[in-house]
């Protein structure tokens, strides 16, 4: 079991993605405990100010730290993993989904408009996240991204745990990243474009020597950043 707390200012945007497939099946078995938090209920004023202009100067709002801290400090529990989303964070990938993966809690805190109090990040979260070299309007995405990829490695969510294993980004001996395979399935010839025929051949070893050699090739052609100064 592990659980996530969302913090959010939009909570009914987690309505849908956490209701079906691997996640709705794995939170309604038990698997997976994941809790949405609305940030406004943590605020004290009647208005519920969620955000304030940015010291300094400067264009849009920044969420204001002190619902943030007391929304994770009702909800985090011993050694959990405290998740501040932003654009300004290091890059969510598949070693990292594999660590938070080990934590019995991970709460997400969800960014939005200019950013949040840099105390929040300082002070409150044990990791500042980023999913990517773009930026959304908020962090509600990237939240949903970063459950879908840790609950991938906790038992009971995926069928067959050792094929999470063998996902692209993933290698459990450590030795190098690379994207997956490429995948077929039936019909063998659609249109006169041929499935390889290796694949239905029967040939369990040459299946698996084409599928590493196709997994770097493919590695090469779209991801040559993973192969490093090494793409042979």
């Amino acid at each position: 079991m592990i659980r996530f707390d969302l913090i959010t200012i939009f909570p009914d945007f987690f309505r849908g993605p956490f209701d079906c497939g691997v996640i709705g099946r794995a939170r309604v078995s038990g698997a997976l405990d994941v809790r949405i938090h609305d940030l406004r209920q943590f605020t004290t004023d009647r208005h519920r100010t969620v955000d304030d202009r940015p010291f300094g100067g400067g264009e849009g709002m920044v969420l204001k730290p002190e619902p943030i801290f007391k929304a994770v400090e009702s909800v985090r529990g011993a050694g959990a993993e405290v998740v501040v989303l932003s654009a300004a964070g290091r890059k969510f990938d598949q070693a990292e989904a594999l660590r938070l993966s080990r934590a019995e809690q991970v709460v997400l805190i969800c960014g939005r408009y200019e950013g949040i109090d840099e105390r929040v990040v300082d002070h409150l979260a044990t990791v500042e996240l980023s999913i990517g070299d773009f930026v959304l309007s908020g962090g509600e995405i990237a939240a949903a991204v970063i459950v879908d990829a840790v609950s991938r490695y906790v038992p009971g969510v995926v069928g067959k745990e050792e094929s999470v294993l063998r996902e692209s980004f993933s290698d459990p001996e450590g030795l190098e990243q690379r994207v997956e395979h490429p995948q077929y399935t039936r019909p063998a010839d659609f249109r006169g474009l041929r499935a390889p025929d290796v694949l239905i051949s029967g040939d369990h070893e040459a299946v698996r020597r084409w599928r590493a050699q196709a997994a770097r090739d493919k590695t090469a052609r779209n991801r040559p950043d993973l192969l490093g100064s090494d793409q042979s």
